[in-house]
């Protein structure tokens, strides 16, 4: 069951989006790989406005998230892609159907 959880909004420099849309589609493959994180989802919620809602089932397993090669692939082409750093947060998961 999961129970906490991450939701990142991210703001595509002008002109990146494509950029922006492929890196979310390529990171499927890498969090398909972690054990810890059973709920992924990139989202798009306009032409420049993206995210991420990812959750997990302990602290630990966010944590470890965190730290994984998705996390560093995104920190990588922030600033080439992005229109200002990802905005993270830590969120809890109150109630879940999957």
């Amino acid at each position: 069951m999961v129970k906490v959880g991450l939701f990142v909004r991210l703001h595509a420099k002008a002109g990146k989006e494509g950029e922006v849309e492929q890196l979310l589609k390529s990171g499927l493959a890498i969090v398909q790989e972690e054990a810890g994180t059973p709920l992924w989802f990139a989202l798009r919620f306009n032409a420049s406005t993206f995210g991420i809602f990812d959750a997990f089932a302990d602290d630990g397993a966010r944590q470890a998230h965190l730290a994984g090669r998705l996390a560093a692939a995104l920190m990588a082409k922030a600033g080439e892609l992005l229109a200002e750093p990802p905005a993270i947060e830590k969120v809890e998961v109150l109630a879940s159907k999957t």
